[in-house]
């Protein structure tokens, strides 16, 4: 565990040892949030304003940083990946449209918010449980903001279940989800936690925010796995049965009758091959084109997403898993930007 992450951990036995008492800890971690809602507040504003201004936008895929990695079983890194997604998306080594066409530099198409200051508020001692609905609030501000939807970028795989929550709240009913992943993070509490990366998605399923779960790309599960698939309706595409899938997962039709489609995406759905800089590495993965095929054929009204689990400490390659990632929330930002 790197220094900067264990840093918010040290801050609460100096805090008892000061005798800070619960009601004044209190009054600071609500000041702390209070001001980190501002900022992102302020910012999807000006960035609403900005594209209502310039007009003839219906959506527009609006960035979200959500810096966490503490929920990782096995790495932290994934709460540097949001600073180096953005590094990519930019990067000169390629230009900045996508492949169906849509230009990133218009403000229309993608814009940015900023990260919520995940570390800031971890340092006051804030829990889980209140940091999650800081995440989902935070969500929830840019979707006040007409027509901006949030396109987070982790951060480890648990911040899914806070923003889904969110934007199902937020819009007043369920949405169907397509996940690609490795694993189908399910898992009731792994290793005791409610809120692991590993059972983000039994949260969003216990809270009725969902109404089909797609997974595709398993090829790590264990029995709890398969039986909370089997308890929440969870329809699983392993990869070893991907060939005989192919043609119905290029070709999904979701979100007719529910309030859209979310995608959430961790980066570790690709083959190692082609996305090595990841905290769990699990061979015989999707093609970067497999998933193109299957994002690019959607149909459907994409009104939110997320791209998670890059870590930056283990891409080793020049990049080279930044420049996927990126890739990946480049052509998602076109996906949801009409």
């Amino acid at each position: 565990m790197s220094n900067i992450v264990r840093r918010g951990i040290h801050y609460m036995p100096a805090l008892n040892a000061a005798k800070v008492s619960a009601a004044m800890l209190e009054k600071g971690q609500s000041r702390v949030i209070d001001a980190s809602l501002t900022l992102i507040r302020e910012r999807a504003k000006l960035k609403g304003e900005l594209v209502r201004a310039l007009g003839g936008s219906k959506a527009t895929s609006t960035l979200l940083g959500v810096p966490l990695g503490h929920n990782s079983s096995f790495l932290q890194g994934p709460a540097f990946a949001p600073p180096r997604i953005r590094e990519a998306i930019w990067c000169g080594s390629t230009n900045s449209t996508t492949e169906e066409g849509k230009e990133l530099q218009d403000a229309r198409v993608l814009t940015d918010v900023g990260d919520v200051p995940i570390q800031e508020i971890r340092d006051c001692g804030v829990d889980d449980h209140r940091l999650m609905n800081v995440i989902g609030e935070s969500v929830k501000l840019v979707m006040d903001e007409e027509p901006l939807r949030p396109l987070v970028l982790g951060g480890d795989h648990s911040i899914s279940f806070p923003v889904i929550r969110a934007v199902s709240e937020k819009l007043g009913g369920p949405v169907d989800v397509l996940h690609l992943d490795a694993h189908p993070d399910n898992y009731d509490a792994f290793e005791g936690n409610i809120y692991s990366h590993a059972s983000s998605f039994a949260r969003v399923m216990e809270g009725n925010y969902v109404r089909r779960l797609l997974q595709v790309g398993i090829r790590s599960i264990t029995a709890e796995g398969r039986a909370q698939a089997k308890k929440f309706g969870v329809e699983q595409y392993e990869m070893r049965t991907f060939s005989r899938d192919r043609h119905f997962l290029e070709n999904l039709k979701l979100g007719e009758g529910v309030k859209g489609v979310y995608i959430s995406i961790d980066v570790d759905c690709l083959d190692p091959a082609f996305a090595p800089g990841v905290s769990h590495i699990e061979p015989g993965g999707l093609s970067f084109r497999d998933v193109l095929n299957i994002l690019h054929n959607l149909q459907g009204d994409v009104v939110a997403g997320d791209v998670v689990e890059l870590n930056p400490q283990r891409d080793t390659v020049d990049g080279m898993t930044a420049m996927v990632a990126a890739k990946l929330v480049r052509e998602l930002a076109a996906k949801i930007s009409k």
